[in-house]
């Protein structure tokens, strides 16, 4: 399992390979083109009636640096981070810590919470390193009011030998 480095809280600003960011609530950095984490953005979206999380692909330059302050690879299927209070979370555990924060149905993820944590992890690992036989999608591409308020960084990173965005 791809686990994030322990750092202390927000140790991220320190680091001169993150660019700097509003880190002002939660924020799940997630695969952009992953059609099962695009559906889950969309459901932090709908489901987030405080406006407290905000989403940022790991493709993009901070969801990079990101991934990467936490020892972790960004083309990894199991990397994708939960930033609470600038502490770092990952798999299952970081899925029931969101749905803690959404709140209302989000806390039905806590009931993960009665197995135990190397079957939640295998689980976990399992859906990731499959995703993409869910489908791939863009999860910038027209995405609806409520997610494009959420998104940071919204513009993927330039490829070294290309002209365009990805």
């Amino acid at each position: 399992m791809a686990r994030p480095n322990e750092h202390k809280a927000f140790s991220y600003r320190e680091d001169p390979n993150v660019p700097d960011f509003d880190d002002d609530g939660l924020i799940a950095v997630m695969d952009g083109d992953c059609a099962v984490c695009s559906l889950g953005a969309r459901l932090i979206a709908r489901f987030d009636r405080r406006e407290q999380f905000k989403i940022c692909i790991v493709q993009s330059q901070t969801g990079t640096a990101l991934v990467e302050h936490y020892g972790l690879d960004p083309q990894d299927p199991e990397t994708w981070l939960f930033l609470e209070n600038g502490k770092a979370w990952s798999g299952m555990e970081a899925i029931i810590r969101i749905g803690e924060g959404l709140g209302g149905i989000g806390r039905v993820s806590t009931a993960m919470r009665i197995l135990p944590q190397p079957f939640r992890e295998w689980l976990y690992r399992r859906i990731a390193r499959n995703r993409y036989r869910f489908g791939r999608t863009d999860m910038c591409a027209l995405p609806d009011e409520r997610l494009r308020r959420r998104l940071m960084n919204s513009r993927k990173r330039r490829h070294a030998n290309s002209n365009f965005e990805q």
